[in-house]
């Protein structure tokens, strides 16, 4: 089973950011039940690794956060734009979350991930699309911004090939912990 942990978005987020999809030849946008925040791709993992994998995010003992999703990118460079995203606002706890979730992964045996963590929701993936038209979705949706939304877990997904792409499975969700305003 294909693996990965990530901040589930509200229905409300999700429902927001799908409506920023279109515009562009050549994307093929996510469809909204699977807009979410990355925090570490896994891969491959058998049943055995998949227990591991589980009993070291239980482990992980960090605070809910509130999260805002903040302007459009991308990841490519101009002559192939490979993915468009929706940004989010600078948060420290966010990166500290991806940072215990990485530790625990490690010690659970995976390699570590050499990639510098860019928290982001993946919104198309594109293949030849037209510069011009990836210029114009950025210049129109780049004042995208969500309301706060409250993070209070995080979730271990499965993912499932199919013709349609891939869907996502919550395998397991991971509670954070509410800290009382003094």
């Amino acid at each position: 089973m294909r693996l990965f942990v990530a901040v589930a978005l509200p229905e409300s987020e999700r429902l927001r950011l799908a409506l920023l999809g279109g515009g562009v030849p050549g994307a093929r946008w996510l469809p909204a039940e699977n807009l979410h925040l990355t925090l570490r791709f896994i891969g491959e993992a058998d049943g055995h690794a998949f227990d591991d994998i589980a009993a070291a995010l239980q482990e992980i003992d960090a605070a809910a956060f509130d999260l805002r999703l903040r302007g459009v990118g991308y990841f490519g460079d101009r002559r192939r734009v490979r993915v468009l995203w929706a940004g989010v606002d600078g948060n420290d706890a966010l990166r500290a979350l991806q940072q215990r979730v990485e530790t625990a992964l490690v010690r659970a045996g995976l390699p570590p991930e050499g990639r510098k963590f860019h928290p982001h929701v993946t919104l198309a993936r594109l293949r030849d699309a037209p510069l011009d038209r990836v210029e114009r979705f950025l210049a129109e949706q780049g004042g995208h911004a969500s309301p706060p939304f409250r993070v209070t877990e995080f979730v271990l997904f499965s993912s499932h090939l199919g013709g349609e792409g891939a869907a996502y499975r919550p395998e397991a969700e991971f509670p954070l912990r509410e800290t009382a305003d003094i």
